[in-house]
């Protein structure tokens, strides 16, 4: 657009000069000249728009907005139309406690009060994208900006007013699944209505008073202790199961071995003695008591 108003100016005051002084009839001639090569190339670079990819174009002509949209490639357009971009692409916008990790420089995380009027921070990631076919609407009511208008503000008080109906320890633990999907439901009502989809909201972290998390260590740490006890006592209970079965089991071969010991096998086993000694080939001494139950002595 710069062009084209330059090369007409360019033309008109050439014109001009040429009608007050035709003496000066061979700069005006050059001065036309330019003017026109100007003048063209402001044509030709504003009668084409670029959309890139992932992007839509929303025309506007003297301040009013037009409803066709430009799509990704080479658009020919009015060259005296102005084109915003508009990305359809998944957003994400974050607010985090953690320096440079959200999309706001230092701590720009969520601070609630819950049920039990305790304190919690949040860190939350929203995912969004706009609908390409809303793009005009949102231009005429909202503009660009869109996370400082709409994602931000409507998503840290939507996160809030449903932080309430939860006890802190209950969004840390047992029902941080439901109170993600609730505020989910609450603002993608919200951002429906605006031309805007919400694809997913992403509870990052859940920071707890120092009270509360001594507490809970605490109760965590007094649980280990219980579990480790019951596992001494059931091993303790367990050995002694083993060292009773143990004993039963040196009993019933102690009163097997009784039970078949006869003063004929004993005899027997003392025959076989005396025959393995006798096969011996080491000098011995041999003391033959009398009786059956006579011991046997032997000396070498």
């Amino acid at each position: 657009m710069f062009f084209i108003f330059l090369g007409l100016l360019i033309i008109g005051v050439s014109a001009t000069i040429s009608k007050v002084n035709p003496a000066f009839a061979a700069f005006v001639k050059t001065g036309m000249i330019l003017g026109g090569l100007i003048l063209v190339l402001g044509l030709s670079t504003s009668c084409f728009v670029q959309i890139q990819p992932g992007e839509v174009g929303v025309q506007t002509l003297f301040g009013k907005v037009q409803s066709n949209l430009l799509t990704e490639g080479l658009n020919v357009v009015n060259p005296l139309v102005e084109v915003a971009h508009f990305d359809v692409r998944t957003q994400n916008y974050t607010m985090s406690s953690v320096h440079d990790e959200g999309d706001k420089e230092g701590d720009d995380a969520i601070r609630l009060l819950t049920a039990d009027g305790l304190e919690v921070v949040i860190d939350l990631s929203v995912l969004y994208r706009i609908v390409p076919e809303k793009a005009p609407e949102i231009l005429r009511t909202l503009g660009k900006d869109l996370t400082d208008k709409i994602v931000r503000p409507i998503s840290r008080t939507k996160i809030r007013d449903n932080a309430v109906y939860y006890d802190a320890i209950a969004l840390y633990s047992s029902k941080r699944d439901e109170f993600q999907q609730k505020i989910f439901q609450t603002i993608e009502k919200e951002f429906t209505s605006r031309g805007i989809v919400l694809e997913s909201i992403l509870i990052r972290n859940v920071t707890l008073p120092q009270s509360v998390r001594t507490t809970i260590e605490s109760k965590i740490n007094a649980e280990q202790e219980s579990q480790k006890m019951k596992f001494v006592l059931e091993k303790e209970r367990q050995e002694a199961d083993r060292k009773r079965v143990e004993a039963q089991g040196i009993a019933d071969y102690q009163r097997i071995l009784t039970s078949s010991l006869t003063d004929k096998l004993l005899q027997y086993e003392q025959i076989k003695a005396q025959k393995e000694l006798a096969n011996s080939p080491n000098a011995k001494i041999v003391v033959m008591g009398s009786g059956k139950g006579a011991p046997l002595l032997i000396g070498q």
